[in-house]
């Protein structure tokens, strides 16, 4: 019984051993946003919930992300928010619709890198670039 439990046993302890063997430690993660502006310039009101249009129909809700860093390693994913329109232009045009963008924020938790980039849909990544103008983000916009 003894051996039994000696050999079934074994390899759990091994991997457990070799897990923590690579300084593969849980590296800090710090609370950011990650906020994606889609310059598709479709005329709707602002504040209102949008999608990425033309190329860009791969920006949705629900659409897979990830945040990976220079290597391509994932350090965040999850599934993008809905988009809200914001206005194009500062100026007030006085009319309800207007050229807009397609804004995307979601909350992510990731660890400190040189460089971080967005995978969306499995398309090409896009640069993030850090923000803090409105509280700290990685900000990407496309097109760049």
């Amino acid at each position: 019984m003894r051996r039994l439990l000696a050999a079934l046993c074994a390899p759990v302890v091994l991997a457990g051993a070799l897990a923590g063997c690579g300084g593969d430690e849980e590296e800090a993660r710090a609370e950011t946003t990650v906020r994606v502006l889609v310059r598709d310039i479709n005329i709707r009101p602002v504040g209102v919930d949008c999608a990425g249009t033309g190329p860009y129909t791969h920006f949705h809700n629900r659409a897979p992300f990830r945040v990976v860093d220079a290597d391509g390693r994932t350090l965040a994913e999850g599934a993008l928010s809905t988009g809200r329109s914001v206005a194009t232009f500062e100026e007030d045009l006085e009319v309800a619709k207007v050229p807009t963008y397609c804004e995307f924020r979601v909350p992510v938790r990731v660890a400190r890198r040189d460089a971080y980039r967005l995978v969306v849909d499995d398309r090409p990544p896009v640069a993030l670039t850090p923000n803090d103008s409105e509280g700290p983000a990685l900000v990407a916009v496309v097109p760049s």
